[in-house]
């Protein structure tokens, strides 16, 4: 579990791939020294949960399956690019974002990255099966990042990005046209199958409460 506040921006040093699966190294810099990464941890790396199989001074290496490749907008990355790293939530942290689980939904495309005064404007357009998802002033994570949005207009979700997000994550970076990872609102998804679930041919209408009232 993840709460989509980045720690740190890293570098993606080699990424081998094919459609079966891939392997993947980041470099995160100067180590961190406090809850240092071990092997096995899970890291999230543009919000896609990994587990880190190798670890360097700087590095760490993670595997990538086939369905992670296709779902997400790494097999699509560079070495070199700035990718977002989140380590998990602790327990008895705070939670400064929202949840995010690291299972990235879809991959949108950047429509718009411009400036306004010390701010600035970040567009991306989300797949048409995930729309429903989405809601004004709602959360959703972009790479890993988690925001609000502000707009949503035509399947194009609107983000202010204030220049801390901006300076201290990948979306310097961004340009039109690019791929990034998006992960809905977990608890829109959890509603809405169970509202499907409620009127499913075969599902019970009665209620606990209305068996007692009829003496069972």
């Amino acid at each position: 579990m993840f709460t989509g506040i980045i720690e740190r921006a890293g570098k993606i040093e080699a990424l081998d791939a094919t459609s079966d699966g891939g392997r993947l190294r980041v470099n995160f810099g100067d180590a961190w020294r406090s809850s240092p990464l071990k092997i096995s941890d899970s890291i999230a790396v543009n919000g896609c949960c990994l587990t880190v199989t190798e670890l360097g001074a700087d590095s760490f290496c993670a595997d990538l399956s086939g369905e992670t490749l296709r779902r997400t907008a790494l097999g699509e990355m560079k070495p070199g690019a700035a990718v977002n790293l989140e380590r998990p939530l602790a327990a008895g942290d705070r939670l400064g974002g929202h949840f995010v689980q690291g299972h990235v939904d879809a991959v949108g495309r950047v429509t718009r990255l411009v400036r306004e005064g010390e701010s600035w404007w970040l567009s991306v357009r989300v797949p048409e099966d995930f729309r429903r998802y989405v809601a004004e002033k709602g959360s959703i994570a972009i790479d890993g990042i988690s925001l609000t949005v502000a707009a949503w207009n035509d399947g194009v979700a609107d983000f202010a990005i204030i220049p801390f997000t901006y300076e201290q994550t990948n979306v310097k970076g961004l340009v039109p046209g690019d791929a990034v990872n998006i992960e809905c609102d977990v608890l829109a998804k959890y509603v809405e199958a169970l509202l499907v679930a409620r009127t499913a041919p075969g599902v019970s209408r009665l209620r606990i409460d209305e068996l007692m009232e009829q003496g069972f």
